[in-house]
């Protein structure tokens, strides 16, 4: 299902998730990057030593959760927005759940909004705790989430659903994606020719799934029966002396 909606499956986020053992003892980075790409500038961010040092910038990231302390400073620094963080000793009913946010304006301490799932679907109302302005334009917010959802939540959005940026990067809200819907483009692929839907730095992380739920509701089909669409992993550009010094085998020659 990621290759054709990029929605993980329960198995890829299982995969990531940290056990219950480890959710017992406090706050804990929750690295969802589920393919091969050059960027690391989590493992580099990282003050604990948390994150595995790569041996190719191509690996995905590893997180030794005993170093982990749940601290964000990778969420702020990953360009694809795929680091939240989990406290699930929050309170005896509710985890606290830290998530990336780029959008204006900034939701405010003690407001009520609805959280979403990977697909971009309403789950519940949640309260937002804690807003976190940082120097990476990535801020963080930190929402109050039932329990039982915690591998549930991986985003959040404003209770009047008629308004708000859905694509950061090209500027996009929810009233021109449901005009281009209402207009005939019912695909992914479709919105981003005529838009640029997800063709930012993130790469639809944060918009695909918003507007897959739009199509899902418009065409009255589950998200997992709309038409597919071409999903390309994020890249970052690389020093040619770098490529220069790995041989054809990708052994490093330097």
């Amino acid at each position: 299902m990621l290759e054709k909606t990029g929605v993980p499956t329960q198995a890829q986020i299982d995969a990531v998730f940290p056990d219950e053992k480890r959710l017992s003892k406090g706050p804990i980075a929750v690295i969802e990057c589920f393919q091969q790409i050059p960027c690391d500038p989590c493992a580099t961010a990282c003050p604990k030593g948390a994150i595995q040092p790569f041996a190719d910038i191509n690996h995905r990231p590893e997180i030794d959760t005993d170093k982990c302390t749940g601290c964000i400073l990778c969420m702020t620094k990953c360009p694809g927005l795929a680091i939240m963080c989990v406290d699930a000793t929050w309170s005896d009913t509710h985890a606290l759940v830290k998530l990336p946010y780029e959008f204006v304006p900034l939701p405010q301490k003690g407001q009520i909004v609805h959280t979403l799932d990977r697909e971009g679907k309403v789950v519940a109302d949640a309260e937002v705790v804690q807003v976190t302005v940082t120097k990476s334009k990535t801020n963080v917010v930190a929402i109050a989430v039932e329990k039982s959802l915690i591998k549930v939540v991986r985003n959040f959005r404003p209770r009047h659903p008629d308004a708000g940026i859905v694509c950061r990067c090209n500027d996009l809200d929810i009233s021109e994606i449901r005009s281009l819907i209402a207009q005939g483009h019912t695909s992914i692929d479709e919105i981003k020719r005529i838009a640029r839907l997800g063709m930012g730095s993130c790469q639809g992380r944060t918009c695909v799934p918003l507007v897959m739920n739009e199509l899902s509701k418009a065409l009255g089909i589950p998200v997992s029966q709309l038409p597919a669409s071409t999903f390309r992993p994020m890249v970052k550009s690389i020093k040619l002396g770098d490529i220069a010094a790995y041989d054809e085998g990708g052994n490093d020659n330097a």
